[in-house]
């Protein structure tokens, strides 16, 4: 499952970044790493972007980034 499926409110731990190169590169330096719990704030259903919150701050990334986010709900 991928972080663009998740739904407002629900929290899921990373899994793995399917991304490499400069976005997988990116997505690591905003703290999308591999055993980290996040919870979705909100979620465009048609337009970008998806807001997260990891650990104590929040991050708005594209669906089309969220999609290289292997995630597992909680």
């Amino acid at each position: 499952m991928s972080l663009d499926e998740i739904r407002p409110g629900e929290r899921c731990r990373i899994k793995r970044i399917m991304a490499s190169g400069l976005l997988g590169q990116r997505l690591l330096d905003m703290g999308f790493i591999p055993g980290v719990e996040i919870e979705v704030i909100r979620n465009a259903p048609l337009i970008d972007p998806v807001e997260v919150r990891l650990g104590e701050y929040q991050v708005s990334i594209r669906h089309d980034e969220a999609r290289y986010v292997e995630v597992e709900p909680l």
